[in-house]
């Protein structure tokens, strides 16, 4: 099922399921938060530190958890597939140093979870462990402590001027990736299913921070379900123009809005 969301930007809280995840979440700050419902007997992997381009395919595995350190980008014509389970943590650093995961244009982000093995991206702060679903030490008050998940596309753009691509919030014009938008509806950037986006949303600028999950001219080709963005400073979800399908979203406690369309995202 398409979302479809007025094009003067107009901001609301999207709760399509209160059982992502498997998990029962509430949809306001009032509410206890969600619970870990795992036990603590799986040990913690391998620390796997992630930094720069991505200029080859690769595979990140649940045995082991990953640190984005800074941005992190998934080149052009590179595949970064995520096993269900696999828990990602973004460094702390403001501005320029702010930790994300970027997949430009013509990448691919393979990030299948199940209901049961969600992928979870989440801060360095974060004591979740390998096999856990939840940390402990983190509440609702601790947002901004990261970035979050940018995705470009190549699917039409509404901006400005006689031009079809744009360069995303975020993410500076002097660096070598962030342009998004194009001519191909059905652009395909990869599988987002079963994915949890937690504690994010750090500030790059005055007024500036980054979305839980931005999706940038990302086309019909790309499928995005069962997402959750919990406790993002910014927005938690921000289509900038494309044409992709999105379904089963569940944005809780985020400081700005819920999700918000822009740039005539059809």
């Amino acid at each position: 099922m398409k979302k479809t969301f007025n094009s003067t930007k107009n901001i609301f809280l999207t709760v399509i399921s209160l059982f992502m995840l498997g998990l029962v979440v509430g949809c306001s700050s009032d509410d206890d938060g969600p619970i870990n419902t795992d036990d603590d007997g799986d040990p913690q992997g391998e620390i796997i530190i992630k930094s720069g381009i991505l200029t080859q395919d690769e595979t990140w595995t649940a045995e082991n958890i990953y640190v984005l350190d800074g941005k992190v980008v998934v080149n052009e014509n590179v595949t970064l597939t995520i096993e269900p389970g696999t828990i990602i943590k973004g460094e702390q650093g403001q501005e320029t140093l702010a930790s994300a995961l970027i997949v430009d244009q013509g990448a691919k982000l393979i990030a299948e979870g199940t209901a049961n093995r969600p992928i979870i991206f989440t801060s360095i702060l974060d004591n979740i462990q390998v096999g856990q679903t939840w940390g402990t030490n983190l509440n609702v008050e601790d947002n901004g402590l990261w970035g979050g998940i940018i995705i470009l596309g190549k699917a039409p753009i509404s901006v400005s001027g006689d031009v079809l691509t744009a360069q995303i919030e975020g993410i500076p014009a002097n660096e070598p990736f962030g342009q998004y938008g194009g001519t191909v509806s059905n652009d395909n950037s990869g599988i987002l299913r079963y994915v949890s986006i937690r504690h994010g949303g750090i500030t790059i600028g005055q007024d500036n921070e980054i979305n839980g999950l931005t999706l940038g001219g990302v086309g019909s080709g790309t499928i995005i379900e069962h997402i959750e963005i919990v406790e993002n400073k910014d927005d938690g979800i921000e289509w900038f123009g494309g044409t992709v399908n999105a379904s089963n979203l569940l944005v809780w406690d985020c400081c700005n809005a819920g999700c918000v369309d822009d740039q005539a995202y059809s």
